[in-house]
């Protein structure tokens, strides 16, 4: 078969044909291929206008790509991914490229780079976010793996991207499983931005009293300012959604929420590297609550809460704190998130531009928001900014929500509405700024019970001491 096509597509579930029709938009001939032949023939009749080759075998795929093969797998991730890269070198060269598209654990891609690169062939991890709008018209893309195939795929990826002030959220991220990682940390603040954003609604609809034309309105004013945001925007537009009955469709959703195990992702690789992602953390957490559904309904029968709620504060003076919560611990689970990837860099020994990870997921992605070019802004002023709470764009942010920050979360204290990811975020930062912790105490009983020793302020970092406190321990008095 005559080569003619640029690159192909294994996978056409919703984003694998979203992400062929946007190839082909912008003028890439690609070969198509599904496992089940029914679907290739299917959606090549539905897209007579684009530049697609339907084959009926991998071998029929790779023969009709032009040199170096470029073959991007949008499959589940697991094993089929090991078993699909196995039929696949059976038809492919030295120097052809094989990407991976899907929601992979970097891990998995660290090793499959590694051993495409014995069979010569060039891999790379390319995590791929917007879901299927996004897909179609413009993602994020965050590549990584065998720095060498990423010139021949550049264009091409850079050319479909989604656009930030006209800069391609598409850059290269790092060697190995850098790109599937910087990928996972963006799905674990989604985890964050969402449940942020789920217990805002709770608090002013629970709280404030405030029905789904009023949330519709408060929410399209939020993404006027500096909660911009796509998440703020879809949020808005569920609120304005009825049902056939005209109640509200949001009403009648179970509250029993899913999810694919990314988020779980983050805060396991957080805990290996001894990172504390509490507020994405609280995120998974309260998805694995919310599906205790039918222990929670008996629960609400035998548990109580707070019998005399405190009297609600006035509407726009809790819309104000919530919002300010909101866009406080936003910022909160960029940093964590920021500083987690900062860890890996060091654990991984990759070179990671924070800078560039911001603008690509300044547009495209799910959690594109407007402070993402602040965030920008200060890696690209200061490379080497510890923390992103330390650079005065976000300092100073903090600092001016602060006071509604700490109101919107008493409020819910006394109302009993939970805000795991808000009240994580308060707490953390509040340890962030203390210069003092009660972590002395935990390493006096660490060294009592176990010997684990401990270092002291009067002394060198480093050195070491043991006290034998059963023998030194004084019985407390006490009064008659």
């Amino acid at each position: 078969m005559m080569s003619q096509a640029d690159i192909a597509v294994i996978g056409l579930a919703v984003m694998g044909q979203n992400l062929v029709l946007n190839l082909s938009d912008h003028g890439f001939r690609v070969a198509v291929y599904n496992r089940t032949h029914s679907v290739t023939t299917d959606f090549a009749a539905r897209s007579p206008e684009a530049k697609l080759v339907a084959c009926d075998s991998i071998a029929a795929l790779c023969a009709t790509l032009s040199v170096p093969r470029r073959v991007m797998m949008m499959v589940k991730a697991g094993p089929v991914v090991d078993e699909l890269i196995e039929t696949l070198l059976q038809h492919l060269e030295p120097g052809d490229i094989i990407i991976d598209g899907g929601n992979t654990l970097f891990t998995d891609s660290e090793r499959r780079m590694r051993y495409c690169h014995t069979k010569g062939i060039r891999f790379l991890g390319m995590g791929v976010s917007g879901g299927e709008e996004g897909a179609r018209f413009g993602p994020s893309l965050m590549p990584g793996g065998d720095v060498q195939a990423w010139p021949e795929v550049k264009a091409m990826f850079q050319a479909i991207a989604a656009k930030a002030n006209g800069d391609p959220c598409c850059q290269w991220v790092g060697q190995g499983g850098a790109g599937h990682y910087v990928k996972m940390i963006h799905n674990g603040i989604e985890y964050g931005d969402m449940q942020l954003i789920c217990e805002a609604y709770h608090l002013l609809h629970q709280a404030g009293g405030l029905n789904h034309d009023a949330l519709a309105t408060v929410f399209d004013r939020w993404n006027q300012g500096p909660l911009d945001s796509y998440l703020i925007q879809i949020t808005r537009d569920i609120f304005t959604v009825n049902d056939t009955d005209g109640a509200p469709l949001l009403n009648k959703i179970l509250d029993s929420a899913g999810q694919k195990g990314t988020g779980k992702w983050t805060g396991i690789n957080a805990l290996e590297q001894g990172i504390p992602l509490t507020l994405i953390g609280e995120a998974v957490f309260a998805r694995y609550l919310s599906a205790l559904k039918d222990e929670r309904v008996t629960a609400a029968t035998i548990l109580s809460g707070p019998e005399h709620p405190a009297s609600p504060e006035a509407p726009e003076a809790l819309i104000d704190a919530v919002h300010d919560a909101l866009y406080a611990a936003k910022i909160i689970s960029y940093a964590q998130g920021f500083m987690l990837m900062k860890q890996a860099a060091n654990a991984y020994n990759w070179t990671l531009n924070y800078g560039d990870i911001a603008l690509m997921w300044r547009g495209g992605c799910i959690i594109r928001s407007q402070f993402l070019d602040n965030i920008k802004t200060a890696y690209d002023t200061t490379p080497d900014l510890q923390n992103l709470m330390l650079d005065t764009f976000f300092n100073s942010a903090l600092k001016a929500c602060q006071t509604g920050w700490r109101k919107a979360i008493a409020i819910a204290v006394q109302h009993g509405i939970p805000v795991p990811a808000m009240s994580a975020a308060l707490s953390f930062y509040d340890g962030y700024r203390s210069a003092s912790l009660p972590a002395n105490l935990l390493q006096a009983q660490r060294d009592y019970f176990g010997a684990h020793t401990y270092e002291r302020h009067d002394k060198p970092r480093g050195e070491s001491f043991h006290t034998p406190w059963a023998t030194l321990a004084r019985t407390p008095s006490r009064s008659d």
